[in-house]
């Protein structure tokens, strides 16, 4: 039997549901996503974008240059509640990211070394600590001409200073 998930807005307009997990949840502490965010860190699982499906309203769209890689970044969020439930990245065709604090239930999935990895650690706010064991990325885990970075994993949790 497939998976299947599904999940939100924090006001319940906007629905969606997954027909596969994740192929991994990314934490992303760059300026971005902690001003998207709001929070320190923005957590966002990474799928095929025909495992996304949209069952109930219509999101309001946010177009984004990221400073990194130069391509646009459509934000979707509920126009009555304005929570964000997933983006597509022009830079990635095929693939969406959900926001892992809007699925019904975020722990759906387990998260492991081999299926979560941090960036943008070097944006990392003071006092955030980066669990132990994990790929931790100083920027993306891919340049903007296409090349994969080096991550570190450290043995202890890591914290920011």
């Amino acid at each position: 039997m497939p998976e299947h998930h599904e999940g939100g807005c924090l006001c319940g307009a906007q629905r969606y549901a997954l027909s596969s997990l994740p192929q991994r949840v990314t934490y992303c502490t760059c300026h971005f996503c902690q001003k998207m965010t709001g929070t320190p860190m923005n957590a966002l699982c990474v799928l095929q974008q025909d495992a996304f499906a949209l069952t109930s309203g219509a999101p309001r769209s946010y177009t984004h240059v990221s400073e990194g890689s130069g391509k646009p970044l459509h934000l979707k969020s509920c126009p009555t509640c304005a929570t964000t439930t997933h983006v597509h990245l022009e830079r990635f065709p095929g693939i969406v990211g959900v926001m892992l604090g809007t699925l019904d239930n975020p722990d759906c999935f387990e998260r492991s070394p081999e299926t979560a990895r941090y960036i943008f650690a070097d944006c990392a706010q003071a006092g955030t600590v980066l669990p132990a064991g994990f790929a931790v990325f100083a920027g993306p885990a891919i340049d903007a001409d296409g090349a994969p970075q080096v991550s570190v994993v450290h043995d202890t949790h890591w914290k920011v200073t």
